[in-house]
């Protein structure tokens, strides 16, 4: 019987399209503060679905692309920014460490509170302490 379902890995993992759309789902999913569950509710799944897209061991067929877009009330085409970064050259270590970041509850809650702060001093020296803390190892 003939297998229809694409090579979805490569010999040393996941292909890397795949890692990024998944990488996007998630970025996007946890920016709108919805849980796994809540996605694969909206796109009639399960929630282990939606981790294997997530983390690219699954390919997304474009219908289910087109869907999870609808869920996550963004364009298809979202999921494919930065795409040419990850194909022709190596990431930078800032932009990974930002996506890092993002991918936290806290993170979110973070970079959605900090823009707030209107005293440039006081954002100033949120940051201090934020890098004090990181040098600490805390």
């Amino acid at each position: 019987m003939f297998d229809t379902q694409p090579e979805t890995t490569t010999e040393t993992g996941p292909n890397k399209v795949d890692l990024h759309v998944g990488a996007r789902v998630r970025l996007r999913r946890k920016l709108l503060g919805l849980s796994q569950d809540g996605l694969a509710a909206r796109i009639d799944l399960t929630f282990q679905q939606v981790q294997k897209y997530e983390r690219g061991s699954n390919r997304i067929s474009a219908s289910k692309l087109y869907e999870i877009a609808q869920a996550l009330q963004c364009k298809v085409e979202h999921f494919f920014e930065g795409l040419e970064t990850v194909e022709t050259e190596a990431p930078v270590q800032v932009e990974q460490d930002v996506n890092s970041f993002l991918c936290t509850p806290e993170g979110i809650e973070l970079a959605g509170g900090f823009p707030k702060i209107r005293s440039a001093k006081l954002r100033r020296r949120v940051l201090e302490l934020v890098n004090t803390l990181a040098e600490g190892g805390n």
